[in-house]
């Protein structure tokens, strides 16, 4: 026997969650445009151990995502322009994109 709120509850349906998928934030074009938000150091997934250089960014599109910071010296800090690829990093989770050197403010 259901309760009341279960059987008003099956009357309503259910409601899905809109999930936004991270991958679609590019919207099918190669490269897109964003704005430095934070950087910071990252720790790889456990076999392999290092400090990678991690930048969150503000994408043109108003989207917010994670991307690698590619090379060994770099001098990115807040509110520099930056053009960002797809391309995942494998040892970090949740890092789906890089950076595009040479373009903008990412020398």
């Amino acid at each position: 026997m259901s309760t009341i709120h279960q059987a008003a509850s099956k009357i309503k349906g259910r409601r899905r969650k809109k999930r936004l998928n991270a991958l679609r934030s590019l919207f099918k074009s190669p490269q897109k445009k964003g704005i430095v938000v934070k950087c910071r150091l990252m720790a790889p997934k456990k076999p392999n151990s290092a400090k990678r250089k991690v930048a969150k960014i503000w994408l043109s599109n108003k989207y917010d995502v994670l991307a690698k910071i590619k090379g060994r010296s770099n001098f990115i800090n807040r509110y520099a322009n930056v053009m960002v690829c797809g391309g995942r990093a494998n040892d970090l989770p949740g890092v789906r994109y890089n950076m595009v050197k040479g373009k903008y403010d990412f020398t």
